[in-house]
Parts: structure tokens; C-alpha cells; sequence
């Protein structure tokens, strides 16, 4: 009787701890890659749990180039499926170098200003898809970009990209 009760309790537990690392892929906590669109460079991906993560971008970007970002992200199940996900969170951007930035002056022209330092946040909105049994996630996500200095204005960012989990 008491093996009979085990072996459904053991299977049990496995399906419970193949769901806990679902998210990431095979389970690992650290990706790499590149993306494509605005900006375009490299991302590192770091999962704090099966929920939550850090996002880390370097890349060029018409905010100014190098840009540097830093994402906080919540997943969440909108498909019920193991596999896709959307996520949304926060973050900030950094922008060094030849940055671009359009705002209106007092006679309501718009005027366009070079810039060498930007700094602004980021509302991130995205979907990840993660294969069975792969150790890449692909991703697509936009954003809103409030720029806060040197000008105060907004841009979109659209990404699409590909991280791998060693």
C-alpha cells in the first residue's frame, strides 16, 4: 500500500519541479543574445524566479548610441501555456553619444537637437517564446521611451531577439 502511494506522490513532485523552471529555459537562470529593431545590440536576461527578471540591453539606438538598459519584468500566463508568455515592467535608459531629441519651443516649433548624454524610462511590454527542451527564448517586445534629460519628450522602442541559456 505505502508504494502504491509513493510512486503517484513522486510523480507528482517531478511535474511540480519541471513547472517551477518552466519560464527559463531548462531551467537555467542566465541568457545571452541579440536583438534587432530599436535598440539593436546585446541583452543578458537574468531570472530571479519563475515570475520575475532582470533585462540588461547595450546596444545603439536613436536615444543615443551606446545605450545601456536595465528592465524589470513580470511574466505572466495569458495564453495558459507553457511555452508563451507575456511580459510587461519598468526600466530605465541610458544613452551616450550622437542621441537625437525633438521637442516644440515656445512659438510651437519643432526643433531638433543633438544631444551627447540622455537619460530616460521605459514602460516594456513584450512576448517570449521558449521551446521545449531548447536553451533559447525568442522574444518580441515594444515600449515607450520618456526621455527626462537633457529634453523632456518620448519615443517608441520595438525589439525583436533571440537570448541563449548556457
Amino acid at each position: 500500500m505505502r508504494k502504491i502511494f509513493l510512486l503517484p506522490a513522486f510523480i507528482y513532485i517531478l511535474i511540480i519541479s519541471q513547472n517551477l523552471f518552466a519560464q527559463s529555459p531548462e531551467g537555467k537562470v542566465w541568457g545571452f543574445g541579440i536583438m534587432i529593431g530599436d535598440p539593436v545590440g546585446f541583452t543578458v536576461k537574468y531570472w530571479t524566479n519563475t515570475e520575475n527578471a532582470y533585462v540588461f540591453d547595450i546596444g545603439s539606438s536613436y536615444f543615443g548610441s551606446p545605450r545601456f538598459d536595465a528592465d524589470y519584468l513580470w511574466h505572466f500566463d495569458a495564453f495558459h501555456s507553457s511555452i508563451t508568455k507575456l511580459y510587461a515592467g519598468p526600466g530605465v535608459a541610458l544613452g551616450f553619444g550622437n542621441g537625437h531629441s525633438f521637442y516644440y519651443n515656445d512659438s510651437g516649433t519643432l526643433v531638433g537637437q543633438s544631444n551627447s548624454t540622455g537619460l530616460g524610462v521605459r514602460g516594456v511590454f513584450g512576448l517570449n517564446v521558449i521551446p521545449i527542451n531548447t536553451p533559447l527564448e525568442v522574444f518580441f517586445e515594444v515600449g515607450l521611451l520618456v526621455g527626462l534629460s537633457p529634453n523632456f519628450g518620448s519615443s517608441a522602442d520595438a525589439s525583436l531577439g533571440l537570448r541563449f541559456y548556457p
